[in-house]
């Protein structure tokens, strides 16, 4: 052979060699890049040309799947009552992609996820088609329509209801909502509906997850995580013991009183009675006694700072480091920095009422396989102790005398131990915004445990400004989702 020749060939040979590497890199080192690419519509044909398994709520599915009309998808997804599970679900679009549930759970629900492998595998063989697992939630059906239907006569806000003894999410609404069914698919009219959902397009954003993504200063109910910190660093030993708290208080460092809500007996006030008429010198004072060290040691306790996956991810919620003693005080009665999403309210109720122990909270309860068979289940899982169980207890006659005799008389259920805590949450520049109205609560069964533990807030625009409370606008939401649980036996 000549040289020209040989050099031709071997130029062909690096052609096809670089050929191989190329086809190969694409196959094996980026296949699941490009498996999950966006850009690859055949990816979306696939997960779209069989129905999706479903989300499950006390036995039920409140999903479904139905054949499209037209287009490269067999199917689209379907929801039952939307905007009062989308805070849970999220959505499946054909043309906006996934999140929350179904996000998340997407290879289960799909039938791609690799603990399908054996009976793809095998459904090969047999010619059976490919289908989608299911995931069976925490939920409780009553418990959710209460929190919904609640907070859809006030205007805007979220409810979660935790289990104090296991963790799981009993219920999470947020309002307003959205129908996730909509938008599902791939045509005009659903671009329209997405687009009319967009916060640009709509200031109410009801696709805000107010329940996990949405932090307020939560005023108030704070009180409880600084009643905890009091009785954990031995400020105070007891509910009835007085505190030494003058009145009027000065905040440290400046000339400016900390004042209460009206003319109530705040002065040298017990934590007892403190609570029940929500002393804000009281709290204040303790919080500026600790310091900020103390009360952030406390809050990060109950799980503020930290992001919390329920599986879909909650916000963090907010207690300042760095803080002066002022603004520490401010801190401690849920004001200046501090903030807080509702789950993280629920979990402060829940520990309380589960006598100090603090449970993740989890919204999946199991993964099925399409025959049901079990594939996984969550364990509960403790997340740590904020306060001791003779604490807690103490705490739990506290937020006792508020529903008893105190601000939180609207959650007072018939035969039923209730606890709770009341807040009204200052809201914009100077407080000039109305204000959120806070509760949180639990409730007891007869041998002492507690089966829910409740956060609610509420943004109520239409409310008058005087009117707002957290004992008038949200305990009662608080007492119909514990009502719900209750009566479900749950």
């Amino acid at each position: 052979m000549n040289k020209p020749l040989r050099r031709i060939a071997v130029f062909c040979g690096l052609l096809v060699l670089t050929l191989l590497l190329r086809d190969n890199w694409l196959q094996y080192a980026r296949s699941d890049q490009l498996a999950t690419d966006p850009a690859n519509r055949r990816v979306a044909i696939e997960r779209y040309a069989t129905p999706r398994g479903d989300i499950i709520v006390g036995g039920q599915a409140i999903t479904g799947s139905k054949r499209a009309e037209g287009g490269d998808f067999e199917y689209v997804r379907a929801y039952q009552d939307g905007p009062m599970w989308a805070p849970v679900t999220g959505y499946a679009s054909q043309a906006f992609g996934t999140n929350q549930l179904e996000n998340l759970e997407d290879p289960i629900l799909t039938g791609n996820d690799d603990r399908l492998f054996f009976r793809n595998t095998l459904g090969m063989v047999t010619g059976r088609k490919k289908e989608g697992g299911n995931v069976v939630t925490t939920l409780n059906a009553a418990a959710q329509k209460a929190a919904y239907e609640g907070l859809a006569q006030r205007g805007k806000g979220a409810v979660v209801a935790l289990d104090p003894a296991t963790g799981a999410i009993l219920a999470l609404a947020s309002y307003p909502s959205y129908d996730p069914s909509t938008f599902a698919g791939y045509s005009a009219d659903d671009e329209k509906a997405w687009n009319a959902l967009q916060k640009k397009n709509n200031p109410d954003d009801p696709m805000l997850n107010r329940a996990l993504r949405e932090t307020y200063p939560p005023g108030s109910t704070f009180k409880v995580v600084t009643a905890a910190a009091a009785l954990e660093h031995g400020l105070y030993e007891d509910a009835d013991t007085k505190t030494d708290t003058p009145l009027p208080w000065v905040m440290p460092g400046t000339t400016t009183e900390l004042p209460n809500e009206g003319n109530i007996p705040c002065e040298n006030a017990s934590l007892r009675v403190a609570l029940q008429y929500s002393c804000n010198t009281v709290f204040g004072k303790i919080g500026s006694d600790l310091g900020n060290d103390r009360m952030l040691q406390t809050a990060k306790a109950f799980g503020f700072t930290s992001e919390q996956f329920t599986p879909v991810r909650s916000a963090a919620s907010v207690f300042s480091d760095d803080m002066n003693q002022s603004q520490t005080a401010l801190s401690s009665i849920g004001q200046f920095n501090t903030a807080a999403t509702p789950l993280q309210m629920a979990m402060v109720a829940s520990a309380v009422a589960g006598d100090g122990k603090l449970m993740k909270p989890y919204l999946v309860d199991k993964l099925q396989a399409p025959d049901v068979d079990t594939i996984a289940q969550t364990d509960p899982e403790e997340l740590g102790r904020p306060l001791s169980e003779d604490n807690a207890r103490i705490l739990q006659s506290m937020m006792e005398t508020v529903v008893a005799d105190g601000t939180g008389g609207n959650a007072a259920i018939d035969g039923v131990t209730v606890g709770g805590k009341t807040g009204t949450a200052q809201h914009g520049v100077d407080n000039s915004e109305k204000p959120y109205a806070w509760f949180i609560s639990y409730a007891k069964a007869d041998d002492g445990s507690s089966p829910v533990a409740v956060a609610v807030v509420v943004e109520d625009d239409n409310a008058n400004r005087d009117d707002i409370s957290g004992g008038g606008l949200a305990a009662p939401i608080a007492k119909g989702v514990m009502e719900a649980v209750i009566n479900s036996g749950q």
